[in-house]
């Protein structure tokens, strides 16, 4: 079994794949590849009609009209896709060429950078148990923020916990004081 064995998943529609086997020098991985805004959908349909393993993960929302409600899906990750596809330019070409898409992630320029499949598996399973989920940005203690609602959009700050709580702390170096206020996860953006 390869990696791309996990699933084929458009929205909440599962196709279990069973992929043939591949030597170690081009055993495929998976990639995060950045769309088009609002070409997810498209983009998955174009890459699975292709026959690449692709998976984007979704959630659904009711979203409100003046005169109806209607559930809808969205993307968890808006503008992005994953696929799973082996190490060799044709396979990354053969990506980039699909209909909505506009460039590999990676770290090192003209290189895209795997995804480790545990972490695809985990956020499967997490998308499968039907719990809510938030899409948070990866925060850690002593970042630089900014709060994007709220009475306080807009102030800048360092990001601390404090009791399984996140705090946002201003600090006035000159006086060498700091004032914080407990904020929720949903109101801080990185700068």
């Amino acid at each position: 079994m390869s990696h791309c064995d996990v699933v084929n998943t458009v929205g909440s529609q599962t196709e279990e794949r069973v992929r043939g086997r591949f030597s170690s020098e081009n055993l495929p991985n998976w990639y995060a590849v950045h769309v088009k805004s609002r070409h997810e959908f498209v983009t998955a349909t174009e890459l699975n009609r292709k026959g690449i393993t692709v998976f984007l993960p979704t959630f659904k929302r009711i979203s409100r009209w003046k005169d109806r409600k209607k559930l809808i899906e969205f993307p968890l990750f808006a503008g992005y896709v994953f696929v799973c596809i082996p190490g060799l330019s044709g396979a990354f070409l053969d990506v980039l060429k699909t209909r909505g898409v506009v460039t590999f992630i990676s770290l090192e320029p003209g290189l895209p950078t795997p995804i480790d499949v545990a972490e695809i598996t985990s956020l499967r399973l997490m998308i499968e148990s039907g719990r809510v989920i938030d899409v948070h940005p990866t925060m850690q203690e002593g970042m630089h923020v900014r709060l994007k609602r709220g009475s306080l959009m807009g102030a800048s700050g360092i990001l601390m916990k404090k009791e399984n709580e996140f705090v946002f702390l201003v600090n006035i170096e000159l006086l060498g004081r700091s004032v914080a206020v407990r904020v929720s996860p949903n109101d801080i953006e990185t700068e």
